[in-house]
This record gives C-alpha cells, structure tokens and sequence, in this order.
C-alpha cells in the first residue's frame, strides 16, 4: 500500500535526534607533513543544505518525477545534493562513470534526463553533445569553476532555495525515487528503479541484521552505502580512493581514515579488503575499532576474510551480505562461520555459502529456465540440496528495469498482486536451512556430461597456492559446451616460459582430476590479469573473456 514517505525524512529524524554528530566528513586537503585535514556537516547541516537545495531545484523548475541524471564524486555536495534530489520529488539517476565512454551514452540514451548535475567537464560534455541531450534543461554545475556550462551553480542553488515560502512537494513510498544501473558485468547496463519505500526498506534490514548502532562511524567503499548511513544516525567518513578502483585503493589511507576517526564500520569490495588485508598482513595492522566490515559485489575469498578477521577483535567479524543491485539484501554470513564451518566444503566444490535469509525475505529455489514465466505457478521448486535458480520476493525487490519491459518479463515472476525477483544466480538450501550461491545462470557450461557451475568449479582449482583466481568458460553450443578454465596466477608467478606454463598446467590438472566435479575439464590456458566490472574490480567479464579464450584454444 502506497503511503507519504520520502527517503530524505530519514535525514530528518537524525537531524532532529542528533543534530551537532557529524553526518558527513571529507578528507580535503594535506599539510607540508602530510597530515590529512577535514572538512564536516553535521546532521542538522546536511538536513538544511539538503533542504535549501530541494527548495533551489524547485524554484528552477524541476518537478516531481522529472530525472536528473548525478555526475559528482563523492563529497559533501555528492551526499547534499541526492537527498536534494529526493526531497524535491525528482528522480536521482545513477550511472557509473568507471563503465566506460559508450556505456554510459547509453544509460544517458535510455533514461533521457531532464537535466544534469555535475562537475564541470561533464556538463561541458553535455554542451558538446546539445543535440542529443536536448531535452536536459535543468542543470546544475557541482564544482570549481562552475559559472556558464547554461547551469545553475551549486552555492546559486543554496541562494535560491534560502526562501522558506517554497513549498516541497509530498512523495509517495511507491513514488520513485531513484534509477541505479548495472554494472555490466553479464550484459548491458539496465536501469534498475528504485521506490522511496524499497530504499526505506533496506535501511532497516541493514540496521537490523548487522545490529547498527546510532552514533557509529562508517567508512563506505561504495558511495551509495553514504545515504544509507544518513538514514541510520551514522557518521561517514568518505574515503581517499578512487571509488571506480577499489582493487587499486591506497591502504594506508584506508587506514589512515579509520585511526583518525575510529571508524566502527567499513564497507568495500572484495578487491579492496584484498589489497588492505594482505598490507594489514604484510605489517601486522590491527583494527580495534571496527564492530564490523561488509563486503558485497562477488563471493569473498577465503583468503580475504583470513586476513581481514585477523585484523578485527574476537567479537568483530566480516560480514558478506548477498544481493544485487535489483534486490539487496537478501542473506548474510559472518566470515568467522565461513573460517570455521563452511571453507572446506567451499574449497571441495559446494559453492560458497552466503548464509541466511533476511527478515521479511522470502527466497525459493526453481528449476533452471532461461524463458520467461507468466505466473509463479509455471515454476518448479527444487528440493533442499538440489541446484537450481534463486528467487526472491520482499520488500527491497525492485519492480522493473527503466524502460526495458523485455528486461522486466525475463527477470520478476507474478504472483498474484505481487512478484518475484530472478536473482540470475544458481544454489541451493542445504539443511540448515543457509543459502548457497553457485554461480551466475549465465555462466552455466552445458557440457555433453551435464552443466558445470562456475563457482564451484573454480574454487577447486583455486586451492592452488600460485592461483590468485580463475574463470571457467565454455567453447561451443549449450549442450555441446567444451569447458576451459583460465586461471590467474598471484602476482609475480606467471609462467614465463612454455616449460613453465606446461607444468602448471599438468598440476591443476592433476588437482581438477581429483574431483568429480572439474574431472571433465582438460584445457587450461593462464591470463595474466581477468577483464572485471568497473564498479567492484571483482566480477569477471566473463563475456568478455571467452573471446579471448575462442582464440586461445
């Protein structure tokens, strides 16, 4: 049922509850020493920026429902401006810029913004592309130098909205308010819409799961988990990093970060919590301050969570919740249980556990099918143990893709006055009752022998201690598949030499064959770094990959 809400009241009830905590800090600048300064809103500040911005962008027209398409890095502005956006009824599209030149003209192409707020070089580009973004009036410049570009300036916005007589309009829970797109990584971008309602939803299933407290600080690898914060009377700290190379973060000003802050939280990749847990390994760093860390994008490796616990005390974990950007989240595990009961079964072949269902979520596994469904009842379910498509239906499931009704009729299942979510993603339930993800629908090799699952393939070969990772792949028409596994040796370990690659071949081989799972598999070629999407640096562009591999075997 459709109620008045807006996701910025969140903002609201932490300005109105805390009003001088910081919401929102910004390393800005360094000394001749080095040491990092600060720049900070407090909640009750970010609410009155957030709130003269809203009034700013009404009173140069935007109206409820119109799009804005966002091009600010993270910032004070960035996390000011989205719930700006929110609270003037209009809808916040997201895209990643780190998806590359022509994916994001396609995002822009799909969702036809009816203006841009961005940093100068962005709205300079949107002057040089007039004639195809011609129906972008509304823009606002986010930045140095932002006089011209026929844009609004952010501190002009302010002045505008200083006017208390202009009125914000009511959004409904159902309203939307957001469009978030795909990353890429197993086809083209998609535009996934978000309600105000849904983002409300997933606030509170985070807060709740992971026990998050009022008045902790987060350090959020991931922009969007900003907002979430907001809503929740938690402080972020924005990191020094590139957020489009998480792989390729600094550690030591990850670091930095959390020792002066005493961040209790920390959200990343799982390519980032690599490169700051081998460091952290590498000179013995523990991080008392953290109740938590999250990581989300692809399955963790058993050796990030290793090295990343070892940093955290005893009553600290990691946590590694499952979603995707249609639905998030839907279960979680902690990493200490991963160490301890559910590794090995991982290493042999299981898949990886990604824990237990959320409250309020429901999930079921169906039978494999790669056509769409009319009706829920056009399903198979499977039995406990048994492979097969994950479903999900609840609250933070999002109702269609932005104008792609094709898109939408592959991906949600009705059910009568409700739906459920394709997650694309194959697993089972084991007995008790934990969810366990086995790979991506797509990435599926149908061999003559029987479908062959990338995860848990993978992770047999894996176990290799010169293997950083790898990627199975399959040549040839679905049934009739080959499979192939490139693998990806640690750093400094690629063989050089045909003798070399011969005999590290013959040892994956030998431990493939140890298996029944991968025993099939008899080519393997090395690659010396695995094409992977922009916005975690982890998933493998497997698309991408097989061909290169066509051309390899």
């Amino acid at each position: 049922m459709s109620q008045p809400l807006n996701i910025a009241d969140r903002l609201r009830h932490s300005a109105s509850v805390a009003p001088h905590q910081r919401a929102v800090v910004f390393p800005d600048a360094r000394d001749a020493q080095g040491r990092v300064s600060y720049t900070h809103l407090t909640f009750r500040q970010l609410d009155e920026e957030a709130d003269a911005l809203a009034r700013g962008l009404v009173d140069m027209g935007v109206q409820r429902g119109q799009r804005l398409a966002m091009f600010v890095p993270p910032s004070i502005e960035s996390i000011s401006m989205t719930f700006g956006i929110f609270r003037s009824g209009a809808v916040c599209t997201l895209i990643d810029p780190g998806m590359g030149r022509n994916s994001v003209f396609d995002c822009l192409d799909q969702c036809e913004p009816d203006g841009f707020v961005a940093i100068p070089i962005v709205q300079f580009g949107r002057l040089l592309k007039f004639r195809r973004f011609g129906r972008a009036k509304l823009n606002v410049v986010v930045g140095p130098r932002s006089r011209g570009f026929g844009a609004v300036s952010y501190s002009d916005l302010l002045k505008r909205g200083a006017d208390p007589t202009i009125s914000l309009p009511q959004t409904m829970s159902t309203d939307q308010a957001a469009i978030i797109f795909t990353s890429g990584s197993t086809g083209p971008p998609k535009g996934v819409s978000y309600e105000h309602g849904m983002f409300n939803s997933q606030v509170d299933l985070i807060r709740d799961r992971f026990d998050i407290q009022p008045g902790e600080v987060d350090l959020p690898g991931f922009p969007l988990f900003g907002l979430f914060n907001a809503g929740m009377q938690v402080t972020t700290v924005i990191p020094d990093m590139d957020p489009t190379r998480p792989a390729n973060v600094d550690p030591v000003r990850i670091l930095e970060a959390i020792n002066n802050h005493g961040v209790t939280q920390a959200f990343g990749s799982p390519a980032l919590w690599n490169t700051v847990g081998r460091y952290c390994e590498a000179n013995n760093v523990k991080l008392p301050t953290l109740n938590r860390i999250l990581s989300a994008g692809a399955p963790v490796p058993n050796h990030v969570l290793r090295r990343m616990t070892a940093t955290l005390r005893d009553d600290a974990d990691v946590f590694t919740p499952y979603g995707a950007t249609e639905c998030l989240p839907v279960a979680a595990i902690g990493g200490r249980q991963v160490l301890s009961e559910t590794a090995q079964l991982t290493a042999g072949g299981a898949g990886t556990c990604v824990g237990t269902v959320f409250d309020q979520m429901t999930v079921r596994i169906v039978r494999v099918s790669y056509e769409a469904f009319a009706d829920i009842a056009d399903t198979e379910q499977c039995a406990p143990g048994e492979i097969g498509e994950i479903i999900v239906q609840g609250p933070v499931a999002t109702r269609e893709y932005f104008r792609r009704p094709d898109g939408t009729s592959m991906a949600k299942i009705p059910d009568g006055d409700s739906f459920w979510h394709r997650m694309g993603d194959t697993g089972y339930f084991d007995d008790q009752g934990r969810l366990w993800f086995c790979g991506r629908k797509a990435h599926i090799v149908h061999t003559t022998q029987g479908p062959l699952y990338s995860v848990r393939c993978e992770a047999i070969f894996n176990q290799h201690p010169r293997i950083y990772r790898s990627a199975l792949t399959g040549l040839g028409s679905r049934g009739q598949q080959r499979p192939v596994i490139v693998a990806e040796p640690e750093a400094g370990q690629f063989p050089t030499t045909e003798a070399a690659k011969t005999a590290l071949r013959h040892e994956l081989l030998e431990l493939g064959n140890q298996n029944a799972l991968t025993a099939s598999i008899q080519d393997i070629v090395f690659h010396e770094s695995l094409p992977v999407d922009t916005r975690h640096n982890v998933k493998i562009n497997r698309e991408k990959l097989s061909e290169w591999v066509a051309r390899q075997v």
